[in-house]
């Protein structure tokens, strides 16, 4: 084997000329260069392709026991290993941002979701460039990298159509094809994508038979049989992480119903289930215990008998959505087997970058956006009832019970956001790589951690840890190769000491003993008083003789629980993690949380042709009077089509001309719709449309009076009875003169939704009166300077 000629701690690799005769003609005799030859890693290094479910918890999965069927999974466990001890940050965004980097979450900005950065140096979602990304690493090293699915580490203020685009996974993340979102979560049927950073289209309408989880399989087959096709000699890092399982949970039909009746006897039922099948399969200890449902979380038999059948199918639909991804995820790897790689391609199968999610209130959620808006109560019994048909459809935007939630992190404590307790980050987890495992089947029991993750694939490769990337010395590493475990069953654990913190639940190991505090419930999103920090009451466990956290030991070894308290202290110094940061809807507002608002002022001009604007991206309007004023051009024979519209079906506002009339649609949670037409059609010719909505005041979340105007005339008046008070949608957008994603209104169909006049401009106004109702060309120009 010829040793590697690359000097490759530095990033880019430096070239180097060699030394050496320069002749005066090409022909002399004595002219001799060495070929070109492109980058490669070296010699050796294998293909990897790193799969993470969204939102699973440990009990969920059938490989690690749970009733969700993931043959691809099972599979890839038989050829390959199982970790029973892995363990990710108990959230989305900060598992990713963990993940590709091999750094702590708070190490790289990413304390929680960006939605809710600060100021705070571990909470700012800014990865510093001292830290760059496993990706980067490996294409300056000579791989081919792509990502298909889910981008939650994009800083809101920098997720507009003018970026910047340094965190985006196809610029700054190192990644040279990006194919996904950006956010949190996406609707399966009809999703706001990108290529690269250019917004796209779904290829087909749920109609067709579109599914996203499919779609992005499609994409990434299609990427490495051309990688492969066209540089065979060249290793390739794929990150294929679908929006899927996360909420919504959408699957086709037949897909759900495969689970019919299938969890019948409820979620307590269902844990004791998973619990014996665990041990049947081995994958936790015979000796592990089960632990107790919190007082928290109802129990099945307390659950109203008029809603159970509703909170079956929400779990029908749950177990058919995984049995679907893991589906399409054995495209994947069937193509990597067609191609003869599977043996030279290290697999990561991450089922889960949490826990399962108790986001969806104690009943379930037709449409989750009623929590998160805190007017859950909207989706009464009978509301629930009367959609159970809808389930997993285009119609909803669903998701499952809190007790369902709890029931998949089987045989934990607590779910998703709760770091304290391995429910909410103990995720089970496949390492398939035929060339480096020898032990076909294992079980591996070392505590290993998200952060594990980019050290091991470095390793594997043979790369060094680089110390200096585009210029920038990087700061080392804080993951450990799991790289020693891989054929050695015995080996002691490395990876002996991790700090957990999300939302103040906080955790430590350290050595086979974890001491844990919980601080905050994740379903309670809304009111409620949250103790003192130092009144949250610790809790200790031997993780060598108690698998699941199921005895607590802090009254017998107090003096361990004070050592280990104060170990969590001394690591959350060192990797960012204080102030700890229990707020909630402070950290929403952008100027209490100290991160930068593309936004200023109370006056927002908008243009025709502007579309897939977030919401960060917008004037925000919600819980108070605001207006929309629009200068059109209607055409012969009147105008059809969107002027403005925000979100989509469902929740969100729109206005909009039908038939020649404007009107204004208020959508709230797709539950009520207010609807407030003008009383003439709009003539040919150069107009302004105006609406005003005067909001109600006195609390969050009322309603208001609206009043339509031609040219400063009042055309149509009405009522909206009640609006949305924290958010429209985590993946619908604004868009100027059409509408992507889903309508806001049935009164028309997004393909057809563009305007057939023309627009000048649109502006939004918050709290401004305008006695006029008209905007003349020297106000707006004066607007317009002021904004410079």
């Amino acid at each position: 084997m010829n040793p590697d000629r690359h000097a490759r701690t530095m990033l880019p690799i430096p070239d180097r000329p060699l030394p050496g005769l320069t002749t005066y003609d090409a022909k002399d005799p004595e002219t001799s260069y060495p070929p070109i030859e492109p980058l490669r890693p070296p010699s050796g290094a294998p293909n990897v392709l790193v799969i993470l479910v969204d939102d699973a918890g440990f009990g969920s999965s059938s490989v690690f026991g749970g009733p969700c069927r993931t043959p691809n999974a099972e599979k890839l466990a038989a050829g390959g290993l199982t970790y029973n001890r892995f363990h990710t940050t108990a959230l989305c965004a900060p598992t990713r941002a963990a993940l590709l980097s091999g750094r702590n979450h708070h190490s790289v900005g990413m304390g929680s979701i960006t939605e809710t950065a600060t100021s705070a140096p571990g909470n700012s979602s800014l990865r510093p460039n001292t830290k760059a990304p496993l990706a980067m690493t490996l294409k300056l090293n000579g791989y081919s990298t792509a990502q298909f699915g889910k981008c939650h580490e994009v800083p809101v203020w920098q997720s507009s159509p003018m970026g910047p685009f340094d965190a985006w996974p196809s610029v700054g993340g190192g990644f040279e094809t990006f194919y996904g979102f950006i956010g949190g979560e996406n609707n399966q049927w009809d999703p706001s994508l990108y290529d690269g950073t250019t917004p796209v289209e779904p290829p087909a309408t749920p109609e067709q038979g579109y599914h996203l989880t499919e779609d992005l399989a499609d994409h990434a087959v299609t990427w490495i049989r051309t990688q492969k096709a066209l540089m065979p000699d060249k290793p390739f890092f794929v990150y294929f992480a679908p929006g899927a399982t996360h909420a919504p949970h959408h699957v086709p039909q037949e897909w759900a119903d495969k689970y019919a009746g299938a969890f019948a006897d409820g979620w307590d039922v269902q844990r004791e289930k998973t619990f014996a099948r665990q041990k049947e399969l081995g994958v936790i200890p015979a000796d592990a215990q089960l632990t107790p449902r919190h007082a928290e979380i109802p129990a099945w038999d307390d659950m109203p008998a008029e809603l159970k059948p509703v909170l079956e199918r929400e779990m029908e639909v749950y177990a058919g959505f995984m049995e679907h991804t893991d589906h399409h995820i054995g495209r994947i790897i069937d193509t990597i087997e067609d191609l003869g790689i599977l043996e030279d391609t290290i697999i990561y199968y991450i089922i889960g970058d949490n826990g399962a999610s108790a986001e969806g209130t104690l009943n379930g959620a037709f449409n989750e956006m009623a929590n998160f808006n805190g007017m859950a109560a909207l989706e009464t019994p009978e509301f629930l009832t009367s959609k159970i048909g809808e389930l997993g459809s285009p119609s909803s935007y669903n998701h499952y019970a809190v007790g369902w939630a709890w029931a998949m992190d089987a045989p934990f404590q607590w779910t998703k956001q709760v770091a304290s307790h391995w429910g909410g980050t103990r995720n089970g987890t496949i390492i398939h790589w035929p060339d480096g495992i020898t032990d076909k089947g294992g079980l591996r029991s070392q505590f290993t951690h998200v952060i594990d993750v980019a050290p091991t694939i470095l390793e594997a490769a043979g790369l060094p840890e680089p110390t200096m990337v585009n210029g920038v010395q990087q700061s080392p590493i804080e993951g450990t190769s799991m790289l020693y475990s891989f054929n050695e069953p015995a080996a002691p654990e490395r990876h002996t000491l991790q700090y957990f913190e999300m939302f103040g639940n906080r955790g430590i190991y350290h050595k086979g003993w974890s001491a844990v505090t919980k601080h905050r419930t994740p379903w309670e999103l809304v009111g409620g008083a949250l103790p003192a920090f130092d009144d949250d009451v610790w809790e200790l466990y031997d993780g060598s003789v108690d698998y699941s956290q199921a005895h607590d030991l802090s009254t017998e070894d107090p003096h361990r629980l004070h050592e280990l308290q104060r170990l969590w202290l001394i690591e959350a110094v060192k990797y960012n993690v204080l102030p700890i940061d229990d707020r909630g809807a402070e950290r929403l507002n952008p100027e209490l949380a100290g991160r930068p608002s593309l936004i200023h002022g109370n006056t927002q001009l908008l243009f025709p042709g502007m579309g897939r604007l977030s919401e960060n991206s917008v004037l925000s309007i919600k819980n108070k009077s605001f207006s929309v004023t629009a200068e059109l051009d209607v055409p012969d024979g009147g105008a059809n089509g969107v002027v403005i519209a925000q979100g989509g079906r469902f929740g969100g506002w729109s206005v909009y001309v039908k038939d020649g009339l404007a009107t204004f649609v208020y959508n709230v949670l797709g539950i009520h719709e207010f609807r407030i037409v003008a009383s003439r059609a709009l003539e040919q010719g150069r107009h302004q449309v105006r609406m005003e909505f005067a909001y109600d005041g006195g609390g969050l979340a009322k309603g208001g009076d609206v009043t339509l105007y031609y040219d400063g005339d009042e055309v149509g008046s009405g009522r909206v009875g009640a609006t949305q008070p924290m958010i429209f949608s985590a993946d619908e957008t604004t868009d100027i003169g059409f509408e992507s994603g889903t309508a806001v209104t049935a009164d028309y169909e997004p393909a057809t939704s563009r305007f057939t006049g023309r627009i000048h401009w649109v502006q939004l106004d918050v709290g401004v009166e305008d006695a006029d109702h008209f905007i003349d060309p020297e106000e707006r120009f004066r607007i317009a300077m002021a904004r410079q």
